[in-house]
């Protein structure tokens, strides 16, 4: 098993604080290491509670892991979920413009199998979890990370739901869904133009060609990266926040959680 840093183990002896609590985890791949972040609130998490929680694991977009995916992890969290945004790239690999992340991002879109490794991985993080209830586990991924939930099912994770948002939704082939087990939401900006729809079409297929309880929803109006307020507002830009899809998409996510993981 992979070496999970004395923090994990220090949550037993943690005072109930009653709020959200976040805590760096560190593991590695192969003498990479790799800096997730962990949040849970203390009034609705029971660390002594064994196997009591569901948790969600989040994936980050092509930026790496940054303030943004925390802040989702603490929402998360307020919900009474216990959240691991893991860590893709590593610690040493953050990327300081569009053009770095461009680079790492390919990196792993070019290899499926170091990414799904580096999926699983951070999985294998937030299922060790004591606390968490490994039956009760989804995962939610933004831009590459949505990209990222949909290798996570093809890999045959045992997760019980995958969401992707504004993910790139192409297809290696229809065999590349034969070992999906989840269930499977797609939240999708309808005016994306970084989603080809020669793309969608190919997804469609491999998932149906494999039985996958998929659905996906198209918002009007709302292109890449439609629920992160970074992205700006330039209307001329194909990448673009949207504060509509992303109280929406975040509302299908929840619909979609109380369905896959219970309440």
């Amino acid at each position: 098993m992979k070496r999970i840093t004395s923090c994990l183990l220090a949550l037993f002896c943690l005072p109930v604080l009653a709020e959200v609590q976040t805590r760096e985890v560190v593991y590695e791949d192969g003498g990479t290491r790799l800096v997730a972040y962990l949040a849970w609130d203390d009034a609705l998490v029971k660390v002594d509670q064994a196997g009591a929680a569901a948790g969600v694991l989040l994936v980050h977009q092509w930026m790496g892991l940054t303030d943004y995916e925390k802040g989702r992890a603490r929402q998360l969290a307020e919900l009474g979920y216990v959240a691991f945004a893991l860590d893709i790239y590593g610690e040493a690999n953050r990327p300081s413009d569009r053009r770095e992340a461009g680079q790492m991002a390919g990196k792993f879109k070019s290899d499926r199998q170091l990414f799904r490794k580096r999926l699983n991985l951070g999985l294998e993080q937030l299922v060790a979890l004591p606390f968490v209830n490994g039956q009760r586990v989804a995962a939610i991924g933004y831009c590459f990370g949505g990209t990222g939930v949909l290798e996570l099912a093809r890999s045959g994770a045992d997760v019980a739901g995958v969401v992707s948002f504004h993910g790139g939704l192409d297809s290696a082939g229809p065999d590349s869904g034969k070992d999906i087990t989840a269930k499977v939401l797609i939240c999708h900006g309808a005016d994306d133009p970084y989603v080809p729809q020669e793309g969608i079409d190919a997804m469609v297929e491999e998932f149906n060609a494999n039985e996958v309880d998929w659905q996906m929803i198209s918002y009007s109006g709302a292109v890449h990266s439609f629920t992160q307020p970074m992205a700006g507002n330039d209307p001329n830009s194909g990448a673009r926040y949207n504060a509509a899809a992303d109280a929406r998409s975040w509302g299908h996510m929840l619909l979609f959680f109380d369905e896959t993981l219970g309440e």
